[in-house]
């Protein structure tokens, strides 16, 4: 033990002190107090969400007691159903009737948590009319119906059917004529769905019937209808809670499920499990930067003077920079410095000088080189070309001349813009004095048309990112036709965005040969010194990034269409 303690450092030795009588102490203390934390907590949650959901079930009883109760009071009132079972003589007798008493009978039974009810008989004399309605063979076959005629109970029947729940109540407490009649009372769904959505509880709750089907629940996600509650998949460490309504008749087997993520539950206590590992990290940081300032007098000394040491090693002289220091270590940092300062100063009179030399040479020759490719410039090939543009003149050679011209006046161009970018109209200049040189070399087999908006004129754009694609449509489509050939040039302004359009009548392209072609410009690997429209095409992508559309269209022996779509840059002034 002794041993190893004598290879450590200073420094590391103060932070093994520290680790082993102060740091961990306070770790452990702190995950027990988390693991118990978190443990009062989650039992706290557990009874807050069975709260919930008791406080969720007690009000969504409140509202199916509302339709109940308007059951109760239909099938207790012995004058109602008498006069509904009665034996009308004429639709007269009916109307009266309806109008004297049953209008106002059943107009007073509106409740809040009622949607809407109906009563329904076959009592053949009866018309349909308000909350009355004739009980047809086409209701015995649905759903609802079937529902309630599968309990015999004089109690109403809670059923959810055509995405509403309703109560069904028979009306034969007061007649034995053979007629059957009912009330539908169909539940307020809005004030179910705030019931189920208003809820503190944290989680997914669901209204599952007597035979395990989920009917209604705040599950935002869509369920199939009438899913059993166990097919329902929902994460591995949620926690499940169950509310059965019972001692009620007619909500007897109905049960309330609730699943809840754990992590919801434990969500606080994750956030002090942060706090724990913080206040960690700071017993931690704090004390070992306090050591470490207080052991820095000797190690990081020491520490430096290696440093400059190997650097020496290595022919850099460098010295450490000067501080008041008495002890030992800034003693030897001085005769360090002294030592170091004699060597640079020795091998600078000996090597320094000589290097010097050779650098000054070569720089003259340098400087020679560039003379001479001074005198090589673009202003001498203008020269040239001008001139023999005079001789064509003078011979008479007009057309010569003109084309002489037009390449003149691209080379120059091309060398003397200063700016990357330029206006749609020196643009479309550059393009028709190429396509004015094409002409002269293809004679009558080329036409051409340049139409622009003059909107479009003073916007500016990347500099020769046009010609390309008219260049090879030049060479690639008309070149190759046997036919006369056209290119069509427009552009124009629309909306936010400049459209530039080309079209020939080449040769086209077959599919693979587009889809080839269209790969190869999408290609992100670096053009290096390439041309053409993968140089183009590669410009546009790099100033106007996700902005820029492209499209290409080609049919094989038709032609070729090319449309460029770009975002509008500020015009030239």
């Amino acid at each position: 033990m002794k041993k190893f303690l004598n290879y450590l450092k200073l420094r590391d030795k103060l932070l093994l002190m520290y680790v082993l009588s102060v740091f961990i102490p306070i770790v452990l203390t702190n995950v027990v107090f988390y693991n118990v934390t978190t443990s009062n907590l989650r039992n706290q949650k557990i009874r807050d969400a069975d709260m919930a959901l008791d406080n969720l079930k007690n009000e969504l009883r409140v509202t199916i007691d509302q339709g109940v109760g308007l059951s109760y009071s239909l099938y207790g009132d012995s004058i109602f159903n008498k006069t509904i079972t009665r034996k009308f003589t004429s639709e007269k007798d009916y109307v009266e009737t309806f109008n004297s008493y049953l209008r106002g009978a059943l107009a007073d039974q509106n409740v809040q948590g009622v949607r809407w009810y109906q009563v329904y008989t076959d009592n053949p004399t009866v018309l349909a009319s308000g909350y009355i309605d004739r009980l047809t063979d086409k209701l015995r076959d649905t759903g609802w119906y079937a529902q309630s005629k599968a309990s015999s109970s004089r109690y109403p029947t809670f059923i959810y059917s055509e995405q509403k729940f309703s109560l069904i109540q028979k009306l034969n407490n007061y007649h034995t004529s053979g007629i059957e009649q009912l009330v539908k009372i169909d539940l307020n769904m809005e004030r179910i769905h705030q019931i189920f959505f208003g809820s503190t509880f944290n989680g997914m709750v669901y209204l599952v019937d007597p035979q395990g089907r989920v009917q209604y629940g705040n599950d935002t996600a869509k369920l199939p209808e009438g899913v059993p509650f166990k097919e329902i998949s929902y994460p591995k460490n949620s926690l499940a809670f169950k509310n059965v309504y019972s001692g009620i008749n007619y909500l007897e087997g109905w049960t309330l499920e609730g699943v809840m993520d754990e992590e919801n539950v434990l969500k606080e206590v994750r956030k002090s499990r942060s706090f724990v590992i913080w206040l960690a990290c700071i017993n931690f940081v704090l004390p070992s930067i306090i050591i470490a300032a207080m052991s820095r007098s000797i190690h990081v000394r020491l520490v430096r003077i290696l440093k400059h040491m190997k650097k020496v090693k290595a022919q850099n002289f460098q010295t450490i920079p000067h501080e008041e220091a008495r002890d030992e270590i800034g003693q030897l940092t001085i005769e360090f410095n002294r030592m170091t300062e004699t060597v640079n100063s020795l091998i600078n009179e000996v090597y320094v000088a000589d290097i010097q030399k050779k650098n000054l040479e070569l720089k003259q020759q340098q400087a020679q080189l560039h003379a001479l490719h001074s005198q090589i410039n673009p202003h001498f090939l203008f020269n040239s070309l001008e001139s023999v543009r005079m001789r064509s003149l003078i011979k008479g050679e007009k057309e010569t001349a003109k084309i002489i011209q037009h390449m003149a006046k691209m080379f120059r161009k091309s060398v003397s813009w200063s700016h990357n970018y330029v206006t749609v109209r020196e643009e479309l200049e550059l393009i028709e004095s190429f396509l004015t040189i094409q002409q002269y070399r293809f004679g009558d087999k080329l036409e051409y048309s340049i139409v622009a908006d003059p909107a479009a004129l003073e916007h500016r754009i990347p500099k020769m990112v046009l010609l390309p694609f008219v260049e090879n449509a030049s060479i690639h489509g008309i070149e190759s036709s046997p036919d006369k050939g056209i290119i069509a040039i427009s552009v124009a302004v629309q909306m936010d965005r400049l459209i530039f359009r080309l079209e020939d009548n080449g040769i086209g392209m077959s599919p693979e040969k587009l889809e080839e072609l269209k790969e190869y410009l999408e290609e992100n690997d670096d053009i290096g010194e390439r041309v053409g429209m993968k140089n183009a095409y590669y410009r546009l992508k790099l100033c106007f990034q996700d902005r820029f559309m492209f499209a290409m269209d080609a049919r094989e022996g038709t032609g070729t269409y090319i449309e460029i779509s770009l975002p509008l840059m500020e015009a030239a002034p």
